[in-house]
């Protein structure tokens, strides 16, 4: 009895682990990029335009994957899809700032962020590919 008590609590813990890496989001670079580790603070600016440029000089790539906006933008600033839509839209009124890529899929995503130093996005920590670099974590 006492072992099928451990068997259930392993594979328990298990897939309470697997679930919870499936809905913690990371924010990823390319390996070489010049972003390093970023507070809350920091990537709400890149995320939201208010930081358009690296520390390199380089012209920072900011990539939103579509089906994950809505959570994404909901841990990062606190705000739902509508607030970051209205946000967006007031900028690219004012001629300030184009909001930041859209793309369909984590794999897209990762993709740019492999292919561009200066590209930033965030997927899924169960999506993310080893080359890429982890520069935040979002729980749940």
């Amino acid at each position: 009895m006492y072992r099928f008590f451990i068997i259930c609590m392993v594979s328990l813990l298990a897939v309470v682990g697997k679930d919870a890496l499936a809905d913690e989001l990371v924010v990823v670079t390319h390996p070489q990029s010049s972003i390093g580790e970023l507070s809350r603070q920091q990537a709400s600016h890149i995320f939201l335009g208010r930081l358009r440029q690296l520390p390199s000089g380089e012209r920072v790539t900011v990539v939103d994957v579509e089906p994950l906006r809505a959570v994404f933008y909901e841990r990062l600033v606190g705000r739902n899809l509508a607030e970051i839509n209205a946000y967006w839209a007031r900028l690219q009124f004012s001629g300030r700032t184009q909001p930041p890529l859209r793309v369909a899929s984590a794999q897209e995503a990762i993709e740019m962020v492999l292919d561009s130093r200066s590209a930033i996005a965030f997927v899924r920590a169960d999506q993310l590919d080893p080359r890429a670099r982890v520069v935040m974590r979002l729980g749940p």
